[in-house]
């Protein structure tokens, strides 16, 4: 401190260190530790070889060194509208497609309109899913997984493919209709078997003990109904120890035959495709058909039609209730009765009509009433449509008829080269394809 009248401060560093803690001299520290040692070296290669060994094995048993995108152009040229029936039609070309259940064509908006045209064909095989152009059967793209395929589909102007994991159906993947891009993929727990059903917002996987459900956007699951296999909240499905028949879907809302335990004969259940919760099933309504091997062949957003045999007619339920309000005969024989593939009834929806092939007919049934209108005996198949008339494969080719009165327009000739199977049909323009077995074959 300094004295009175001093003129010099004596300041005191708080900080300096006293003498006996003092730092060592520089020239007394140890020398720095050198890391340029053989052992160094040797370290440092070893997690180099560690991490790109790590790096190696997590892409050799990634999914991305499984899969093969070979994307396609981006527009397409408008396929041609069809006015009037052709004075003929033959093969064009021919692809292998065991995935699908009938010819798969998507439908893409145009950008000028924003109407739905025919934009590509869809075929699927082994792992691999295809993008033709419906006229000439060239790929456009290409998407092949090294896992078999369960079934290729489409919804929302997109390929759907559904891809074996093990025992299930449990890779979903939507893929770009135009361009083959992968859009969303989702794991599920699918049966074997299986077909995808698009409700409009939402597609729904069919089975005999199971069904889930995914959302349109990012294919995030919506609802899992029957035989959960993971139950976290016992108790929300409405039935267990039910098997599934056939199912049908609308906007809002699907339909399916269920055999329970409990029950004496087959019923009809209507559910919402999005619940509030994923595992809590919401029943529009559920009733008893009275009858067995009963099929759910067609559905409106307010009628429900199901086949049952003995004596063979139609019934039709509510669609908000689930009650039954008419029902009509069909000339349908009792043999015809049995769950159709992939628990799906072969049908084909027009503006006006819906057409159900039972296995040895077509049936076309009143799109605003789901009543019988007429019948067309040996058919092969539902049918489609070509310049607003019905198209329905017979023994030797495809009979036209009149879509509200059944009579008979003519036959267009086609050699299916001893194939005497079931045939699907689908028109993407001009062109009509047909599902012959595991072939998908072009007529022009």
């Amino acid at each position: 401190m300094s004295s009175p009248g001093s003129d010099v401060t004596e300041v005191e560093d708080v900080l300096d260190e006293p003498a006996h803690e003092s730092a060592a001299p520089v020239g007394d520290r140890p020398p720095a530790r050198s890391w340029r040692t053989r052992a160094d070296f040797i370290a440092v290669a070893l997690i180099a070889v560690v991490s790109i060994t790590a790096s190696v094995l997590t892409w050799a048993f990634s999914d991305a060194r499984a899969t093969t995108s070979v994307t396609g152009p981006s527009s397409f040229e408008p396929l041609p509208d069809v006015a009037n029936l052709p004075p003929s039609l033959a093969e064009v070309w021919r692809a292998g497609s065991g995935a699908s259940l009938s010819p798969v064509v998507v439908q893409t908006p145009s950008k000028e309109t924003g109407e739905e045209k025919p934009s590509t064909v869809v075929t699927g095989t082994g792992g691999e899913v295809n993008g033709r152009d419906p006229l000439t059967g060239d790929v456009r793209w290409t998407y092949k997984r090294d896992l078999p395929l369960c079934t290729v589909s489409t919804a929302w102007g997109r390929a759907m493919a559904l891809y074996s994991k093990g025992e299930n159906c449990s890779e979903l993947t939507s893929l770009d209709g135009v361009t083959g891009e992968r859009r969303a993929q989702r794991n599920g727990d699918a049966e074997t078997g299986t077909a995808l059903l698009n409700e409009g917002s939402h597609l729904i996987t069919t089975g005999s003990k199971f069904v889930e459900v995914y959302r349109r956007d990012d294919l995030v699951r919506s609802l899992e109904y029957g035989g959960l296999r993971a139950i976290v909240n016992p108790n929300k499905q409405p039935r267990v120890g039910c098997t599934y028949g056939s199912m049908a879907v609308t906007t809002g809302k699907f339909a399916m035959i269920e055999r329970c335990p409990e029950d004496a004969s087959d019923r009809v259940t209507i559910l919402k495709p999005n619940p509030d919760k994923s595992d809590e099933p919401k029943v529009f309504g559920s009733s008893v058909t009275g009858s067995k091997n009963a099929q759910v062949v067609a559905m409106t957003d307010k009628y429900v039609a199901v086949a049952v045999p003995n004596p063979s007619r139609v019934l039709i339920y509510d669609a908000e209730t689930g009650n039954q309000i008419n029902e009509a005969p069909v000339d349908v024989p009792e043999s015809d009765f049995t769950d159709p593939p992939n628990h799906v009834a072969r049908v084909f929806t027009t503006k006006t009509n819906a057409f159900w092939f039972t296995g040895s007919r077509t049936v076309s049934l009143s799109l605003e009433t789901l009543t019988p209108l007429w019948t067309a005996e040996g058919t092969l198949g539902a049918g489609t449509t070509l310049a607003g008339r019905a198209l329905i494969p017979v023994k030797d080719g495809l009979r036209v008829f009149e879509q509200d009165t059944g009579a008979v327009v003519g036959t267009f000739r086609v050699n299916r080269a001893g194939y005497t199977g079931p045939v699907q049909l689908a028109t993407a323009g001009p062109v009509v394809l047909e599902q012959r077995g595991e072939t998908v074959v072009a007529l022009r």
